[in-house]
């Protein structure tokens, strides 16, 4: 009988019409998951004056959205791995696209807010299926280069927001800026011929005629006999994916990730909300202080592209630590400059490696564990760095209260990116899968399996 090694198909498969597909589709929903997220800045001057909110209402109407997903990304990431996860992204996508299109037609903050809450579950629920299934079927060599290409697009998704708020809110209201959110429902069916699920759940369930089906879509090339022998995934162990983080000498590995999570969020959330009010403080007028943002946030596009670039070549790993270093270095020396150039300049580094570094972290993860366990394993370090994302903003707001000098400021803001990069250091990598060479260039120790090797095997 024949034998397929799963990881073998897929990882030397080269980047295809469909591979393409799917990375176009998962940079289009991920462009309207920060969209609908951050849509609710652009309407907040209308919405505090039409329903008298004071700044204190408004701000916990707003905190809505982010607290659910902080709890989408932790329940549908296990259940993804559970179900299947093109049910799990097809019902995150209706749930985000429905519940903010609905909030459209709310009559009152209570309304809203319930309606928010539950678009925020939607929301948390695409990056787990979405960077898990990239990551289950992309060629070995571009990985990392596909998860940064997808990452950016959140970047666009709150252009877009912005955008379209100064467009419709004149002239149609603030409700008609929420009912852009319906456009994904209308692209669903075009999108689920993109949506797989993976490997080794279809190999679990006995689906062969499915997993025969994906494997030649990914790498057309490949001879795919109708009785095969199917081997290279690494064994579905007992218990739930929950407790899989802790055993096989994951544990270590497991509480470092979401350390550094929790650590780099609070950085970039904490960063992106007083960095203008912090260059003020240094004296720069409002103008010239939202250039900082705008220099921030570009350099966060470009770190994510890099960044993705040098992790397939080098390892996510052996990009990661340095990142978060240099990210530190940069803001602590934002606290002594006083020339413009050099300024914006280290705030475009800045931005580079802490957004960057972030983003090519949900890479990490996502090879870090294995299949039937990915999307919980990124959906609960996902969790655990909105945690961080919630407490940035208070962090920098207390630093604030403290009257410290300004350098003071940029140096505790740096202190989180060191934490992380150590956090990182201690995550314990793994022996290669067995066949694999040892050095072998774009191919980090972070790709294998924790356990190593290709123990499933399954007959059809």
């Amino acid at each position: 009988m024949t034998t397929i090694n799963i990881r073998n198909v897929i990882g030397e498969a080269g980047f295809n019409r469909f591979q393409a597909g799917m990375l176009f589709w998962a940079c289009f929903i991920i462009t309207f998951d920060m969209y609908d997220l951050v849509v609710y800045g652009s309407v907040l001057p209308v919405l505090m004056k039409q329903w008298s909110l004071g700044p204190v209402e408004a701000g916990a109407v707003g905190s809505y959205g982010p607290v659910g997903m902080m709890v989408g990304a932790i329940l549908f990431g296990i259940l993804a791995d559970r179900f299947g996860r093109k049910k799990v992204l097809t019902a995150s996508v209706i749930l985000f696209s429905a519940a903010t299109a609905l909030s459209g037609f709310a009559a009152g903050p209570v309304e809203f807010s319930i309606l928010r809450a539950v678009a925020g579950l939607g929301i948390g629920g695409i990056l787990p299926s979405v960077i898990a299934m990239l990551t289950d079927y992309a060629p070995r060599k571009r990985a990392n280069t596909m998860v940064a290409v997808v990452m950016c697009f959140f970047s666009v998704g709150g252009i877009l927001s912005a955008f379209v708020a100064m467009l419709l809110l004149p002239a149609f209201g603030w409700q008609s800026v929420y009912w852009v959110a319906v456009i994904p429902l209308l692209f669903l069916p075009f999108m689920m011929k993109y949506f797989l699920d993976s490997p080794a759940m279809l190999l679990e369930k006995g689906k062969f005629e499915e997993l025969r089906s994906a494997l030649s879509k990914i790498n057309n090339q490949a001879a795919l006999p109708a009785a095969a022998e199917f081997t290279g995934l690494h064994e579905k162990e007992p218990g739930s994916p929950v407790g899989a983080l802790f055993k096989n000498r994951r544990a270590l590995g497991t509480l470092m990730i979401w350390v550094a999570f929790f650590m780099c969020l609070l950085m970039v959330n904490g960063l992106t909300t007083w960095l203008p009010k912090l260059m003020v403080d240094a004296g720069y007028a409002l103008n010239s202080s939202l250039t900082f943002t705008i220099a921030l946030n570009v350099g966060g596009i470009v770190g994510t592209l890099v960044l993705g670039r040098l992790a397939d070549a080098w390892g996510v790993k052996r990009v990661l630590i340095p990142m978060f270093v240099i990210a530190a270095v940069s803001l602590t020396l934002l606290g002594f400059g006083d020339n413009m150039a050099i300024l914006l300049l280290l705030v475009a580094v800045s931005g580079a490696c802490t957004m960057g570094a972030q983003n090519i972290s949900y890479s990490f993860v996502s090879q870090y564990y294995p299949s039937f366990m990915r999307s919980t394993a990124i959906g609960l370090a996902s969790g655990v760095g909105r945690m961080g994302a919630i407490v940035g903003p208070t962090f920098g707001g207390i630093l604030l209260t403290l009257k410290l000098p300004l350098e003071m400021n940029f140096l505790f803001f740096a202190i989180p990116g060191i934490i992380a990069a150590l956090a990182f250091l201690f995550v314990p990598l793994a022996a290669k899968p067995s066949g694999g060479r040892a050095g072998q260039k774009g191919q980090d120790e972070s790709n294998a399996d924790p356990v190593g090797g290709d123990t499933v095997t399954a007959a059809r």
